[in-house]
């Protein structure tokens, strides 16, 4: 069995729950040129795997999503060895058939962010990486593969709209994503996939779905608190899959690193700036993301 680092980040409901789940575990604080990332990473293993574990939120879920470091986090990953990612987030659903308590592996987004640092390149040149397919289709199929075994709904494929917030939307701003065609709604997935297509990282991501957006009116005789237990107690359910499934993949066979995957070329064509124009001293701080 492959003893290759594999990134895990860990969104709400999965962070502290799989950190529980790690053998053997050492907590590495690692610098990056972007700062600090969310909290030090946990290595350890899962049964014969080697993982990179980073709470995306932070211990106690301290950080909202436009305060996650997205670009200290992936650059950290990177810089460990890892090249694999899979990362989770709840979500909510957009669509009836896509309901509370399941897990989607994600292969679009819409990204409607504008508080955060989307990439590592500025003030090093112009970098234009492919993002016609957001994420790993190898590793999704592995994600596939492992939910098939599992006695829980894995949908293959869906559309996740990420939104600023830190407020949920508005049910007009809810219809208007369900009419583009979003499949889920959330506040974590982005600038994360794009940081790690420029960092040449295989990324995937499994949504776990904790509720109906609010395009779906709630049964108005239901009170709040009553309300809330049953979307903890969705996203409860979601992430319990969620670990069974991320657990399958790790005790598969197969490879969940593939230094063969497009995605490990990724800056292969993206660097259009004439290299001697570059600064030698961003060059050398960046060189982790060209390994």
């Amino acid at each position: 069995m492959t003893k290759e680092l594999v990134g895990i980040i860990g969104g709400t409901g999965l962070g502290d729950a799989l950190a529980e789940k790690l053998a053997d575990v050492e907590l590495k604080d690692v610098e990056t040129p972007f700062g600090k990332p969310s909290r030090k990473i946990m290595i350890g293993s899962m049964g014969a795997r080697q993982i990179a574990f980073i709470n995306r939120h932070s211990d106690g879920h301290k950080l909202s999503p436009s305060e996650v470091p997205f670009a200290a986090n992936i650059f950290a990953l990177k810089k460990l060895g890892v090249h694999t990612v899979i990362a989770s987030g709840a979500v909510g659903s957009l669509q009836e058939k896509k309901a509370p308590g399941e897990l989607v592996i994600v292969d679009q987004f819409i990204d409607k962010t504008f508080r955060r640092q989307n990439t590592f390149f500025n003030g090093y040149g112009a970098v234009h990486c492919e993002m016609a397919e957001p994420v790993c289709a190898g590793l999704g199929e592995k994600l596939m593969e492992a939910g098939r075994i599992i006695d829980t709904k894995v949908h293959s494929g869906g559309t996740y709209i990420c939104m600023e917030g830190p407020q949920f939307s508005t049910r007009a701003e809810s219809l208007m994503h369900k009419r583009w065609g979003g499949d889920l709604i959330g506040m974590t997935a982005m600038p994360e996939a794009k940081l790690a297509r420029e960092a040449q990282i295989c990324y995937a991501l499994v949504a776990l779905v904790s509720d109906y957006d609010c395009w779906q009116r709630h049964n108005e005789d239901q009170d709040k608190q009553t309300l809330l237990q049953e979307i903890l107690s969705n996203l409860q359910k979601a992430t319990e899959n969620c670990l069974k499934l991320i657990e399958a993949a790790l005790e598969s066979d197969g490879r969940l690193v593939n230094e063969d995957c497009h995605c490990r070329k990724s800056l292969e064509l993206a660097v259009w700036t004439d290299k001697s124009k570059i600064e030698a001293g961003r060059q050398d701080k960046l060189k982790v993301l060209f390994e």
